[in-house]
């Protein structure tokens, strides 16, 4: 018998990617695995049920905002987060510790906790870590993310030693705050872009036997290559036997570099913002909608995708949307988005079980390279 949350490693690549799967109270999701962003209980321009059709086995929705509008108590007395905005399958839920970093500007951090100015009214929001929880566990999600201090880039060392020690004390008091057996809190690795205080970091939180862990702070404005060796070193030191997540990836490039390095779940809102504004995320690179070349093109964004978009609908016909700003058109392009970094993710599962992924990333990687050079839109 499977327990609530499990996580079987399935098979490791010679590169140190990794397949795998985890069990939550609804149901079991493959790894690596791109998580959707449903910030405020919705994907913006989707219903729960084209979502699902894309693909995605997990979602994520973020317990800051959901508990500004419409309040966790509303959430809860309607059956939790799974029943309120129907979807079946496993939920993970931020915290708000990001806006810790992406609202600095109104907000005061000491130890015991941080207090926001809300966006929405000029309030003032009180998060500690007992709160965060508490919020989490009104929601109802699968997983849940604890209160951490992440930091600026930039920052000086003993600034960011303080902010990794202030996330270490939080995971403690949220891990002991817990109460519910059917949520899981993964606490999250902080410690900016020097690895022996992210190695600390991770060896203190390892302290705390959580079911799975997580890698905050990265692509905040460092180089790629130095997020990429700093990811590196987590994985390596947190446990074999549990799953990785990388917070807020990035681009599929980036998407790739994390599961080499060897995470197993990664987020990002980029590919429905980039829907949004008239772009198509392909294997072979961007496809800008805008572009005059498709006014007439009869063929889908991507021949080999199989999403609705592709099998219904021409280049042609959401460059009209596109322009003439109908709705509609950020509805087809992020149902595309969403179901392309699904078989991202499909492909380097994939690859890792045949024991390929080092050769798959690099061909992978020169066609998302050739396709940002300009040749995707005119490609066959």
């Amino acid at each position: 018998m499977v327990r609530a949350f499990s996580y079987e490693l399935l098979a490791e690549d010679p590169s140190g990617a990794r397949l795998g799967r985890f069990h939550t109270p609804h149901g079991a999701f493959d790894t690596p695995v791109f998580m959707p962003v449903a910030t405020r209980g919705t994907l913006k321009s989707l219903t729960s049920a084209q979502l699902a059709e894309t693909g995605a086995e997990i979602v994520l929705a973020n317990a800051y905002h959901l508990m500004q509008r419409p309040g966790e108590e509303v959430v809860a007395a309607m059956g939790g987060v799974h029943r309120f905005m129907a979807w079946e399958k496993p939920v993970l839920t931020d915290s708000g510790g990001f806006q810790v970093f992406s609202l600095s500007d109104r907000v005061a951090l000491d130890d015991d906790g941080v207090t926001f100015r809300s966006e929405i009214d000029g309030s003032a929001i009180r998060l500690t870590p007992e709160r965060v929880i508490a919020i989490e566990e009104s929601l109802g999600s699968d997983i849940a993310m604890p209160l951490d201090h992440c930091i600026a880039f930039g920052a000086e060392k003993g600034d960011v030693a303080r902010a990794a020690d202030r996330t270490v004390a939080w995971a403690r008091r949220s891990m002991a705050a817990k109460t519910r057996a059917d949520q899981a809190v993964f606490p999250i690795v902080q410690g900016g872009m020097h690895e022996d205080l992210r190695l600390e970091c991770a060896q203190r939180l390892m302290e705390l036997d959580a079911p799975g862990y997580a890698c905050g702070g990265l692509l905040v404005g460092e180089p790629r290559e130095t997020a990429h060796a700093m990811l590196t070193a987590v994985c390596r030191a947190l446990p074999r036997a549990k799953p990785r997540y990388v917070m807020g990836v990035g681009t599929p490039a980036d998407f790739l570099d994390a599961v080499l390095c060897g995470a197993d779940m990664m987020d990002c809102v980029l590919p429905s913002r980039n829907a949004r504004h008239g772009t198509a995320i392909t294997r072979n690179g961007p496809v800008r909608m805008k572009n005059a070349a498709h006014a007439r093109d009869e063929r889908p964004i991507d021949p080999a995708c199989r999403c609705y978009t592709c099998r219904t609908h021409s280049r042609a016909y959401l460059r009209h949307l596109v322009h003439a700003g109908e709705p509609t058109a950020a509805t087809l392009l992020t149902i595309h988005n969403l179901a392309c970094m699904t078989d991202v993710m499909r492909d380097a599962r994939r690859a890792i079980a045949e024991g390929r992924f080092a050769a798959h990333r690099r061909e992978a990687l020169a066609r998302l390279s050739a396709g940002s050079a300009g040749t995707v839109d005119s490609a066959p």
